[in-house]
């Protein structure tokens, strides 16, 4: 008991200390922005078409199966990431031509089903193409940490939270600032209207299918780079879910800030309630976190609240 009680009392005394604890913040903080930039795949299609993408999560998969795979069949890494933007590109005006053009004006729910047989076909596509074994995907990163001012950060970690960071930034003040981010809005408003005034659907479409690709690959990068690239890579989507109830699912700034509250809130929970329940509270915090949310502000935090008059 003696033992057990001298192992437990350095362990209380390292998660008091408040240089533990900015480690644990910027964990979080790092791991909140990866979720932001899942959870903006998301918030951009629906923004373009009304409708949620059941695909995102693997087209997160395929983005990475796809560089990865040039890269193990001897394709520069340079070439390699310029060739997966192509594709991604590539993929973009296919899903216009065959699965949206098609649909224009039907209801979203039938949107959403498109997608869920689109994400069955590209999962099953890559596996064609790459095969299903995992697949490790090097970025010259090396995942080894180092100490600031005696807080130990991880260099893999802070290169993907600098790089989602830029990403997220760069994308907010494009749908902010750009006229093609107020045409965006437009369509997701009114799909008629917004043809009534001029405003190009299917180039709309295609770039922020485009655009949602080349997130997804910024996406699958840092997370393949992180834990291999492998099919359960597209199950990231589902840690999204509880970004976009919090954040809103219209909103490029509530994407970041959701994804930011989760990271840290499930990282808090795990090191210092996790012990108190016997561990594993960061694969589950998150939802718990959405659920209570969803009964105080369903709309979310950036949400619009819809009032329809009866």
């Amino acid at each position: 008991m003696d033992v057990l009680h001298g192992l437990v009392a350095p362990l209380s005394d390292i998660a008091g200390s408040p240089l533990f604890f900015v480690e644990v913040l910027i964990g979080g903080i790092a791991a909140g922005l990866l979720y932001s930039l899942v959870a903006l795949g998301f918030v951009l299609i629906f923004k373009a078409s009304g409708v949620f993408n059941f695909a995102q999560g693997v087209m997160v998969l395929f983005a990475a199966l796809t560089l990865v795979g040039l890269m193990d069949r001897g394709v520069p890494a340079p070439l390699a990431l310029l060739l997966s933007i192509v594709v991604m590109v590539a993929l973009a005006f296919a899903i216009e031509r065959v699965v949206l053009r098609p649909l224009v004006n039907q209801e979203a729910i039938i949107l959403f089903m498109a997608t869920i047989g689109l994400n069955f076909f590209l999962e099953g596509f890559g596996e064609m193409l790459w095969g299903a074994n995992v697949k490790k995907l090097d970025v010259g990163i090396p995942d080894t940490s180092f100490k600031v001012a005696g807080i130990l950060v991880n260099r893999l970690e802070m290169a993907a939270a600098l790089t989602a960071a830029v990403l997220v930034t760069i994308l907010a003040v494009f749908f902010q600032k750009t006229r093609i981010g107020r045409a965006l809005r437009a369509v997701a408003d009114d799909h008629e209207a917004a043809l009534s005034v001029g405003i190009p659907l299917k180039t709309i479409w295609v770039v922020v299918w485009s655009v949602a690709g080349l997130v997804a690959l910024a996406a699958g990068v840092m997370w393949g780079a992180k834990s291999g690239v492998q099919f359960s890579l597209s199950l990231i989507a589902l840690k999204a879910l509880p970004v976009l109830i919090l954040g809103g699912l219209t909103s490029v700034p509530g994407a970041i800030a959701g994804g930011i509250i989760i990271g840290v809130g499930e990282k808090i929970a795990e090191v210092y309630w996790g012990p108190l329940v016997g561990g594993a509270i960061e694969n589950w915090f998150a939802y718990v976190l959405a659920l209570g949310f969803l009964l105080i502000r369903p709309q979310g935090l950036f949400g619009e609240r819809i009032i329809e008059r009866v």
